[in-house]
């Protein structure tokens, strides 16, 4: 997956907002709170950053390209590769990643978000 394709489907998601922050990384938030970071960039190695599951925690840094993510590891975040995935695979975890997001979210957010 190319950083415009991360870039364009993360933004997709509902109530997905993008700010550059830490020296140009692209940390993608809902409700506030982050969900996916593009790492990177300006080293010619971007990597995706995501929040997971403690399952897909467990499973995902046994996978050449995907590592604990610096400073957040604790709380089951990895730091994937680009090409560590199959872009359908990644689109998937950056779309649980969205998901446990916004399930930790108030209620009253959660409905603005959803429209619900």
């Amino acid at each position: 997956m190319t950083p415009d394709a991360l870039e364009e489907f993360c933004l997709s998601l509902p109530g997905a907002r993008l700010s550059v922050q830490w020296g140009g990384a692209h940390v993608f938030k809902v409700g506030g709170k982050i969900f996916t970071i593009l790492a990177g960039l300006s080293r010619g190695a971007p990597e995706a950053w995501f929040k997971a599951s403690e399952f897909s925690y467990i499973l995902l840094v046994e996978q050449p390209g995907i590592r604990p993510a610096p400073y957040l590891a604790r709380a089951k975040w990895v730091a994937a590769a680009l090409d560590a995935l199959p872009a359908d695979d990644l689109r998937a975890y950056l779309g649980e990643a969205h998901r446990l997001v916004l399930a930790k979210l108030t209620r009253a957010a959660r409905a603005e978000i959803l429209g619900a």
